[in-house]
């Protein structure tokens, strides 16, 4: 690195000397603060592995930066979706982001933290056409695909059965209120796809309630939320509230995981955070521990009640 390029306290200090770095000198540089918590060695790791986020909204695209950030730097990112005001509350976007692809856009991201990452953008999102191009080469699957549409649902059970042939891990989240659940599916051993959970059929034809109860424990759904959920059942356009807590979680907790995995690290099954209970008095958290099992067993009745509507 060339004398010019610094500045008079030895640091990269303006846009023009930091695009003038090689790739590999950028990348010494960039990721210097990761040293002592991340080996050379995993660092190399991490630099190598490929990454694919399916579905860049919420939690996928919240990913994308703690991913680049770490020192990612070959990344797939795939989503079909554009954004829309309603996104702009929990969503790595702007107002001039509005009507813009949402996998296009995260790509900009990430190549205005780090120039030299290789990113391919497949605004198709998860397809029959698309799904074996998307993974192809990847180490780790981030699972961010919206599943408030059936086509959503039939995009989710596709990627995790060819995510499973391919015997890859992946984790997908899911936002609620603000707590955040991480569910890992280690496809690199043999195991049915959502872990037995939910199959490709149910995917189709069981009500979104009866999905959900199946993929998301109950005891994980936050207090603030259940009761809630209880009164949407049977509201056609119910929708689930979602708040940038819950989303720039996952995108943490996500990038964490995916190091781990590519640095040959073992994780857990699973990963949760609750920010309103971590933020309460220790009084409040222990009441609504006490009160979670009833209101569970409530939400569960009604879910039981509902198992017919779609």
């Amino acid at each position: 690195m060339t004398e010019a390029v610094l500045s008079e306290s030895g640091e990269v200090a303006t846009p023009a000397k930091a695009r003038a770095l090689s790739a590999d000198e950028f990348q010494r540089i960039f990721v210097a603060r990761n040293h002592g918590v991340v080996s050379a060695e995993d660092q190399e790791r991490i630099g190598a592995a490929k990454v694919l986020v399916a579905g860049c909204g919420s939690i996928g695209g919240s990913a994308v930066e703690p991913l680049v950030r770490l020192g990612f730097r070959r990344l797939v990112l795939a989503d079909p979706g554009s954004y829309e005001l309603t996104n702009l509350n929990r969503q790595n976007a702007t107002v001039d982001d509005l009507g813009r692809n949402k996998a296009a856009v995260a790509a900009e991201r990430a190549r205005a933290i780090n120039p030299h990452v290789e990113v391919e953008v497949v605004e198709e999102g998860v397809a029959e056409h698309t799904v074996d191009r998307l993974l192809d080469g990847v180490q780790v699957v981030i699972d961010g695909v919206d599943v408030t549409m059936p086509s959503g649902l039939r995009a989710k059970g596709l990627l995790h059965e060819r995510v499973r042939e391919r015997r890859l891990p992946l984790m997908t989240g899911w936002d609620m209120s603000a707590t955040q659940y991480v569910r890992v599916y280690d496809y690199r051993t043999d195991r049915p796809i959502f872990d037995g959970a939910v199959t490709r059929r149910q995917l189709d034809e069981m009500p979104m309630w009866g999905l959900l109860a199946r993929l998301i424990p109950a005891t994980k759904v936050p207090r603030d939320l259940i009761a809630l959920i209880r009164r949407g059942l049977g509201e056609k356009d119910f929708t689930f509230p979602q708040l940038v807590q819950a989303a720039d979680l996952f995108g943490l907790i996500a990038a964490t995981l995916t190091a781990r995995l590519v640095t040959g690290r073992p994780v857990p099954s699973s990963a949760g955070v609750d920010v309103h209970a971590l933020t309460m008095p220790l009084s409040h958290r222990l009441r609504d521990r006490l009160r979670q099992p009833l209101e569970v067993a409530a939400l569960l009745a009604a879910v039981q009640r509902n198992r017919f509507r779609r």
